[in-house]
Formats: structure tokens, sequence, C-alpha cells
């Protein structure tokens, strides 16, 4: 008789799943204002241009646009993508990038070159949720290092870099997700001092840097630390996530032994939505589509923090973002957000993410994340006044469950 929990591996076994994919059921439930997933404000995706960017790619080159192609990814996407670094005063050539399906196949072909069983790794806490559950696979020892409103605490990590043997550590340095907060230039310029005094890869990942929408801009680590850094690229953010395109970008080194790993998993990335994507490039106005982006996400974050600022109790503390999605919200130490999401969907159907699996070591039972980045200001400031009397209602409880 087949007893498959006998067969399955031990990471398969501990792979719990995302959470998000867990409550995603409740948050689809009639009248529900969903904070809770950080997905792009959907009326940004360039519907026509992409259509006529397909039919083009198609008709220049079609017999080429559905073949096999390179693991590396098409060499216009990446001269592209080069040539976007080359803006920020980065030296990068097209052989350090490496398209990959989304970010979050990066992220898992790290885990695949870098880490062994037992390994340690630094990650931020709280940190990004997926990237936790992919890097988790590979059986790492996680090491959290904590986040304040200027980034990563650079004395913390001087710390444990000096206590560990770290392999890796993990960042999202650009309104970071799930807190929204971007790390300062001192931050950078400290972290970037203390890391290169030791044998690490950072893994820089972001997604968000291109939707700063207030506050000075910054240079990405890799302006820091060179090949010490892997930059994960995403045009989920700023395109259209459904063509599931990204990238890396390593010193060549690194993104040989990333496209050896590629190379067993997929062969290569959709050459079909690279080239229908690379032909919306040529064609288009990124720069002006990202420019509208920052104004509506701009709006919306206002409106988020503004009505939390009116309709929150003073007891909570919340991020102000200047770029990204999110805002994070912290509650007093007893408050237990899981219990707060519950009875928030039960009584005024607004949703959002518990704090815990940003963490992991069982931290953030009192934070939560939201994002504002798919609602209007008017549902913003509807679902802030909702929420607002589910926080005071369940704080004045004599018993929180």
């Amino acid at each position: 008789m087949l007893n498959l929990n006998d067969l399955y591996s031990n990471r398969a076994k501990r792979n719990a799943g995302s959470f998000l994919r867990q409550i995603f059921p409740r948050t689809r439930e009639p009248g529900v204002i969903n904070f809770a997933g950080g997905l792009p404000n959907p009326d940004f995706f360039p519907i026509e241009p992409i259509i006529a960017a397909t039919e083009k790619a198609m008709r220049m080159d079609g017999r080429e646009t559905l073949q096999y192609g390179m693991t590396e990814g098409l060499l216009g996407l990446r001269e592209w993508i080069a040539d976007r670094y080359a803006r920020q005063g980065l030296k990068v050539t097209p052989d350090q990038i490496l398209i990959t399906n989304g970010s979050q196949q990066g992220i898992d072909l790290i885990g695949k070159v870098f880490l062994d069983p037992g390994d340690k790794m630094v990650i931020e806490a709280p940190g990004y949720m997926s990237a936790i559950q992919s890097f988790a696979m590979y059986e790492p020892q996680f090491i959290g290092v904590s986040l304040n409103e200027q980034g990563m605490v650079v004395d913390e990590l001087a710390d444990t870099l000096k206590q560990h043997r770290v392999k890796l550590m993990e960042t999202c340095p650009s309104f970071q997700n799930p807190s929204g907060l971007a790390y300062s230039i001192a931050t950078r310029e400290a972290l970037a001092k203390v890391v290169s005094q030791h044998n690490v890869v950072v893994v820089e990942d972001d997604p968000y840097a291109e939707l700063r929408f207030m506050g000075a801009e910054t240079k990405s680590l890799q302006a820091y630390l060179g090949e010490q850094v892997i930059t994960l690229g995403s045009f989920s953010k700023i395109v259209a996530p459904g063509l599931r395109l990204g990238w890396t970008l390593a010193s060549p080194e690194i993104t040989r032994k990333l496209t050896l790993a590629k190379q067993l998993v997929d062969i290569h990335t959709n050459l079909f939505a690279q080239r229908v994507l690379f032909q919306y490039l040529l064609d288009g106005n990124i720069d002006g589509h990202i420019n509208q982006m920052r104004g509506v996400y701009l709006s919306q974050r206002n409106a988020m923090v503004d009505a939390m600022a009116r309709y929150f109790p003073p007891e909570t503390v919340f991020t102000k973002p200047e770029g990204g999605m999110f805002v994070w919200v912290t509650l007093p130490e007893d408050a237990d957000a899981m219990a707060l999401f519950n009875l928030s969907m039960d009584t005024e159907k607004v949703a959002f993410v518990p704090g815990v699996p940003f963490y992991t070591d069982g931290k953030g039972k009192n934070q939560m994340r939201l994002s504002f980045s798919t609602q209007s200001p008017a549902k913003i400031e509807e679902g802030m006044q909702r929420l607002g009397r589910v926080i005071s209602s369940y704080l004045d409880a004599p018993s929180k469950n």
C-alpha cells in the first residue's frame, strides 16, 4: 500500500506553503477590502501596448520567438537592463545578467548554488516572506537582524558577522517588503563597510527601487560592494507580474553558476514573453509609465497613512514609506495580529497580513502588513476607518483571544 508520507523528502514535508495562499479564500469573500496582497495596481497594466508588441514581435520574427532560446536570456533584453543600470552609474555588461522567471526564481537559484544544510544566513527581521520560505527549502540556519527607520541595524549586523560564519545575507533595501522602509544612504555606506570585511554574499532583492515617490534617491548596494552583491530585479512591479520576468545581476563567475543551475530547472525563461516585453520596452515610454505609477501610489500611500493617523488608536505605530507598496503596523506587545485578522474579517471585512510569517523565530505576533497599491484613496479611507474600529475594540477588550 502506498504511504506517501514515507516517500516525500524532508524538505517537502517541511514546506507548509505560503501563508498568503492560506488566507486568500477569505480575502475573496464579498464586501472585503483587501490590503493583504502585495500586488501592483492592475490599472497600470499596459494591455494595448502589450497587444501591439506581441503582434509586432510575431510578425517580425515569429519563428525565433517560438523557438528554444539561450539560458541566459534574450540578449537585447539583457542589454536594455545593463543600459538601465548604466544610468545609475553602474558598469554592467549583459554577461552579468540572467533572465529569470520572476525574481522569485532568482532567490531559489541562489539557494541552490550557495546553501548547504546548516549554513548560516542573515535575514532581515522582519523579512520578505517568500524569500524566507524559498531559502528554508535548503535548510540554512537563519539569523535575523533587526530593522529601524534607517534600515538594517548595522551594529547588530557587525556583531552577527563577527560571531558567525555567514554565507549569505538577504536584504530588500528599497521600500522593504513588508515594512516599506528604505535603507538610508548612511546605512548603505555603513553596511558596505562592515560587509566588505567578511566573506559573505549579499542578496539585494530590489523590485521596488523604481517606485520611489518621495525623498532622496539612493544607490544600489552594487555601487558599494560590487561582486559581493547579487541584485535581483523584476518587471512585475513596473510592467506586469503575469509576464513572470525578472533577472539576477552578479559577477560573471556567480552568473555562470546560476545559469548552470537554471539549465537543470527550465532550460530558459519563456522566450515568447521576453521578446514581447523587449518590443514593448523599445516602442513604449517606460519612464513615463513609471512616473504615472509613482503619482498614483503616492496618493494611495498618503490616503493610508493619513487615515491611520485619524482612525487608529494612539497605541499603534506605523511606517511612513517613501516608495513601494507597504505600510507596517506595530500594535502593543500583548496584541495578537492573527486574532485581530479573524476579528477584522468577521466584523468589518478588512484583510491584512499578520506579522509572524515575516520572521524566522516566531516574532511579529503584534505586527501586520498592509498594502495600499490596489485600492483607491476612497476605499483606503473606508478600510482604515473600519480597521481602526476593530483595533480599538480589540485593544479595549478585557481579554484578547
